[in-house]
């Protein structure tokens, strides 16, 4: 953590719970010691807590990760810290506001209504399960319908045609799945419409972060920012010579960095199959 091992005790409750879901997210894209820097406090400091039903549906999807059974109950009572770390809460009040939310929704059932917690001003049951409606709407955000497809976002520059020709796109292949990349695509939608719909169809999203000397390519920025909300994977790349200027919504990712197709084919192809497997269309598995 260098310098800013001093600094994150000096950030408020809320700072350190942004830091905490910060944290978490590195970890999905699997950086096991995610580095905090200055640069990442101060970047922090700048955010804005997530909307409440995003931080209920975090919750619900947590509970339902404890256990491999179905219906299991789980102790809420227990006060898990994980339960304040997924949530993004920083006290008892917000957590059993969030559980309420979570129960008046039907999805978490009571298990021991005769044995209660008070957490703030919420008197919620010891432990819950959830429910077949909970699990519903989790597999409704998960939203990816078509699980031999992946989003590619991209700078659509000349420059960069033999990185998706020569790399992402037989990456991709060799893995067991199809590349999309939007602008390859024939439609009469409005283009940020079928974005849209075409992320929602994705498995997973491949964005590389190169940009030329115009600067940043918002869309790869949004369209990452997007499969993100959804709870879809990223993949993150970026040729070596721009990797110092990828933003810090992003620049703390594990990125494949690249300098030749070559490098680009092999490290998305190993990070596909260690996220997800063989996909279903690779032949002879």
């Amino acid at each position: 953590m260098g310098d800013a091992y001093w600094e994150v005790g000096k950030l408020n409750d809320r700072e350190k719970a942004l830091l905490t879901t910060w944290l978490i997210a590195q970890h999905q894209q699997g950086a096991d010691w995610p580095k905090v820097t200055e640069g990442v406090l101060g970047y922090i400091k700048t955010k804005q807590s997530l909307p409440v039903p995003e931080r209920a549906d975090r919750l619900l999807r947590f509970i339902a990760g404890q256990g491999e059974l179905a219906g299991k109950p789980y102790p809420i009572g227990d006060c898990n810290p994980a339960l304040y770390a997924w949530s993004e809460s920083t006290d008892k009040e917000e957590l059993g506001y969030l559980v309420d939310y979570l129960l008046k929704k039907s999805w978490l059932d009571a298990i021991t209504p005769a044995i209660v917690v008070v957490l703030g001003s919420y008197i919620i049951p010891y432990s819950a399960r959830v429910t077949v409606d909970g699990h519903s709407h989790i597999a409704d955000r998960l939203v990816n319908t078509d699980l031999t497809q992946a989003f590619v976002a991209m700078w659509f520059d000349p420059s960069m045609n033999e990185a998706y020709q020569q790399g992402i796109e037989p990456a991709i292949s060799a893995a067991g799945y199809k590349a999309l990349r939007i602008d390859q695509k024939l439609h009469n939608n409005k283009i940020d419409d079928e974005i849209i719909a075409e992320i929602r169809r994705s498995k997973f999203l491949v964005a590389d972060f190169t940009q030329g000397p115009d600067g940043a390519r918002g869309g790869v920025y949004y369209e990452a920012g997007f499969a993100h909300g959804l709870g879809l994977k990223v993949i993150f790349t970026c040729r070596k010579d721009a990797i110092d200027k990828v933003h810090f919504d992003t620049n703390h990712y594990n990125h494949v960095v690249w300098d030749t197709p070559a490098e680009l084919l092999k490290g998305v192809k190993d990070r596909i199959l260690a996220e997800f497997g063989q996909g279903p269309l690779l032949p002879n598995r």
